[in-house]
């Protein structure tokens, strides 16, 4: 049945690596309208690859915020050719790569407060930003500072137990300390940071959005107990920081109504909610409405693998970032994600090291389960405590789609063919495709191998695009077991993103992890996510919970399900990528 015409409707948005997408729902969490912007394609004057500017030393990476602000401009005036009736919007919402940063310059909140409706907002905020570049998730040039911050903090367990995390140099706090020294004057000029999401907001609202606890969490500035900004984080990085940041908010607070240049230039209603903007990978878990024994791949610019897990093995690496979107019942999700030494601090981590090391990753784990549920008390925490786990892999699509150019033609149709024309297990070729460093492993390089476990320099056109695909695929299941991953009865694989549309990679997805793949009908969990949340943040404060509000969102859909011989190709497959990967990370730390 189609929505009615004057039926409200609730805005979900996302502002990735890549581009600019929008999802509308109807108040039965049907999808009314999907639109987007691809930062390479429609913004060629940025001169993006991937939506990034690399830099020289291939560790500082960044983006024109102008890009995104016109990215947005675009966006809304085809929402609006479309014939999209703004007005019926009763909220919106929306998210962001996370751990980006936007620096604003002194008097952008002027600027913000008082919008000409007959310009553009990328002509009206050209000259609002302090720094023109804001530094991304990808970048990885803040070493020295993710140091400093752990011994100012009194080590990584400490930092860790304070923020969620041990220092990570893509982490907010990192890159805000690194510009501070190296762009002083920028720093000076800047009146205001926000993340990646809350800069979003504060375009509409039309004055700066706060930072919400979930995306916060990943700065390695909030304090997760308090979810107030650690003092001792904050004299780390920069001082007066308190006031660049502004106060953290809940992740489902309403904001405000929206901005009048909205209201006047688009026609949303002057009652239109926004909800406080938080960072995809929260909004991801959202949309994708995980269960017990699922597991989620995120097949986006990164590839980030979602966990739950009833007895995951400790970390001192975890992440505990704190719940987007049952703010009243919990305060904290835990996420873990596997590493292997430091490059920089030589530390160890990951399950090797945690054997040893057990009780310094069970006070990070009792710490955050402290957390989970306000004035609960021992009974509540075992009851409630859900886990959540994380991995995040940064050569994901792009790292895909130069192998399809370089051995497809550029053509996904044919690097379909080349997965369907080659057998399970490759014939036995194994290879690592990291263009940039990795988070896991810490790795950087193009490794491949034959049969016997020789390293060659080369593979044939079909054999090179299953041996990404696999490859990638072996290294999400390999991590994700040392976590504590396996697969039970009912154990779905639930894909999203945008390689969640090509049915053969999600063939080999299937085999690789020997377990059914479902899809939601939107290609895009973390947009849908942040409609959800656009909608429960209106009733939110009533108390609603958010699986009370999303209880008539359509099923997940079944798309591949495993070949006979996956489990006896891919198990035996996985012991070998395991034993070649130690040999990839020894090789590249010697």
């Amino acid at each position: 049945m189609a929505s009615a015409p004057r039926a409200p409707l609730y805005l979900g948005l996302d502002l990735s690596t890549q581009q600019l997408k929008a999802v509308v729902i109807d108040g039965e969490l049907r999808v009314v309208h999907q639109s987007g912007v691809q930062f390479d394609a429609e913004l060629p004057e940025f001169r993006t690859q991937g939506g990034v500017h690399i830099h020289t030393d291939r560790l500082t990476v960044t983006s024109p915020v102008l890009m995104w602000v016109k990215a947005l401009d675009l966006l809304l005036d085809k929402m609006k050719r479309a014939g999209l009736d703004f007005s019926r919007v009763r909220a919106l919402s929306g998210s962001g790569q996370q751990h980006g940063s936007v620096f604003w310059r002194r008097g952008a909140s002027e600027t913000l407060k008082h919008l000409d409706p007959d310009q553009d907002l990328h002509q009206l905020l050209q000259d609002s930003f302090s720094v023109s570049d804001s530094p991304v998730w990808m970048d990885s040039s803040s070493t020295q500072q993710c140091e400093d911050l752990q011994a100012a903090a009194g080590g990584a367990l400490r930092l860790a137990e304070i923020t969620g995390s041990r220092a990570y140099e893509r982490f907010t706090g990192n890159q805000i300390a690194k510009l501070r020294q190296s762009r002083a004057e920028e720093f000076q000029d800047t009146e205001r940071i926000s993340l990646v999401s809350s800069f979003a907001a504060s375009l509409f609202l039309g004055g700066y959005a706060a930072i919400d606890y979930s995306d916060g969490s990943g700065m390695n500035l909030l304090d997760i107990r308090t979810r107030n900004w650690s003092e001792i984080c904050l004299q780390a990085t920069a001082p007066h920081l308190d006031q660049l940041l502004g106060a953290p908010l809940p992740s489902t607070s309403v904001l405000g109504p929206v901005s009048s240049y909205f209201v006047h230039r688009y026609g949303f209603s002057e009652s239109c909610s926004v909800v406080a903007f938080t960072g995809d990978n929260p909004a991801s878990l959202a949309g994708m409405r995980l269960q017990p024994g699922d597991v989620a791949v995120s097949l986006g610019t990164s590839d980030t693998v979602f966990l739950w897990l009833q007895q995951p093995r400790p970390a001192l690496e975890g992440h505990v970032f704190c719940n987007p979107v049952e703010q009243q019942e919990y305060m904290a999700l835990l996420w873990y994600t596997h590493t292997h030494t430091h490059k920089q601090t030589g530390e160890l981590s990951g399950e090797g090291s945690m054997m040893s090391r057990k009780s310094e990753g069970t006070r990070l784990l009792d710490a955050s389960a402290m957390l989970v549920r306000k004035g609960g008390g021992a009974r509540d925490r075992l009851q409630c405590f859900r886990c959540f786990v994380i991995s995040s892999f940064k050569n994901g699509s792009l790292t895909r789609e130069r192998v399809r150019n370089e051995c497809a033609g550029a053509s996904w149709e044919l690097f379909s063919a080349a997965l369907r024309d080659t057998p399970l297990g490759n014939h036995g070729n194994i290879g690592f495709y990291f263009e940039t460093m990795e988070i896991t492993p810490p790795v950087i390089g193009v490794h491949r191998f034959d049969s016997a476990d020789c390293e060659v320099s080369s593979l044939s056109p079909q054999v090179e695009v299953r041996a990404v695909v696999e490859g990638q695929f072996l290294s999400r299941r390999l991590h994700a077991e040392r976590l504590g991953y396996s697969i039970i009865p009912g154990t779905r694989v639930l894909a999203t993103g945008g390689a969640s549309s090509n049915k053969e990679i999600l063939q080999v997805l299937s085999d690789v992890f020997n377990a059914p793949v479902y899809t939601i009908d939107l290609s895009d969990s973390t947009c849908l996510g942040s409609a959800y949340r656009a909608l429960h943040g209106l009733v939110a404060e009533s108390g609603a919970s958010f699986v009370d509000v999303v209880k008539k969102a359509p099923e997940p859909r079944l798309v591949a399900t495993p070949h006979p011989k996956a489990k006896e190709v891919y198990d035996e497959l996985l012991k070998r990528y395991a034993q070649l990967e130690e040999r990839v990370v020894q090789k590249s730390h010697s």
